[in-house]
């Protein structure tokens, strides 16, 4: 079974208008999207779309909630003009955890019949229960995927809607890096980056999971609310929702944006800026 665990560390580092670091152990489930049915048959504490200490709904991901999550990713990939004939997929999540799960970002990694990382999806939901895809391809290459966007979705009340982010992939046999850096013009804003391990999945390493990395969406959920009241302790201005998007709406039509000096968190939600 090529679906596994992964496990590290999540590291963030905001650079404006305050400097801010965090650190947390993390977990998450590498799933290949061929195996899904495989890996709840194989894995007892596992299920696909039906209950049980760990699930995988289907429903839990893209923007309009998929009904067969494969199928939908590769219908994605053919309306961006691949053809994704022969590709595996890897989804790079969490499950929920005795029913529940939030996901700052989960990835999609799309591999060419060859084992080239051609497509890598990014997948940000929000705590407004918003989603939203970045579709990233390669801007050169070698044998590191990189590839930049401009922010257009609202992830933070401590950050404003401008910037542009970084992406660099390394998935190697024994690992998988993710960092993404966010730029507003030429000045470095927050650096995020999860290093992680890779782990056979199987009845006892899901357990040891479990054990170790207790209850890991809600405590996801639970930093997010501790960091933004840090955040909020230290001053930094907190913008609602809807000021965000009407301030980039603004923006984009020419208007004077509102000043938030702020940064921003492609793994992060609308709390602050931890994947945890």
């Amino acid at each position: 079974m090529r679906s596994h665990l992964l496990e590290g560390k999540v590291r963030h580092r905001r650079s404006r208008p305050v400097t801010y670091a965090l650190e947390h152990d993390v977990c998450y489930f590498a799933l290949d999207l061929e195996e899904l049915h495989e890996v709840a048959r194989s894995v007892r504490l596992v299920g696909r779309n039906r209950r049980n200490i760990l699930e995988f709904r289907d429903v839990d991901h893209w923007p309009a909630p998929a009904a067969d999550i494969r199928a939908t990713v590769l219908e994605h990939l053919r309306s961006e003009g691949e053809d994704p004939t022969g590709w595996r997929i890897t989804l790079v999540t969490n499950l929920r955890v005795l029913g529940y799960v939030f996901n700052p970002a989960s990835f999609y990694l799309c591999r060419d019949a060859a084992g080239e990382l051609r497509v890598v999806v990014v997948e940000v939901h929000n705590t407004h229960l918003e989603r939203h895809l970045y579709t990233l391809r390669p801007q050169t290459a070698g044998p590191r995927f990189v590839a930049s966007m401009d922010k257009d979705f609202y992830v933070s009340p401590f950050i404003d809607m401008e910037g542009r982010y970084t992406v660099h992939v390394a998935d190697d046999p024994a690992s998988l890096r993710i960092a993404i850096n966010e730029r507003q013009g030429d000045a470095p804003v927050i650096a995020t980056s999860l290093v992680l391990r890779r782990r056979r999945m199987t009845d006892w390493t899901v357990l040891r999971m479990l054990v170790t990395h207790p209850l890991m969406t809600q405590r996801t959920i639970a930093l997010i609310h501790v960091h933004a009241w840090r955040l909020w302790r230290r001053g930094v201005r907190f913008q609602r929702h809807g000021e965000a998007i009407a301030a980039a709406a603004a923006q984009r039509a020419g208007a004077t944006p509102n000043a938030l000096g702020a940064t921003s968190n492609p793994l992060g939600t609308n709390s602050t800026e931890v994947a945890a």
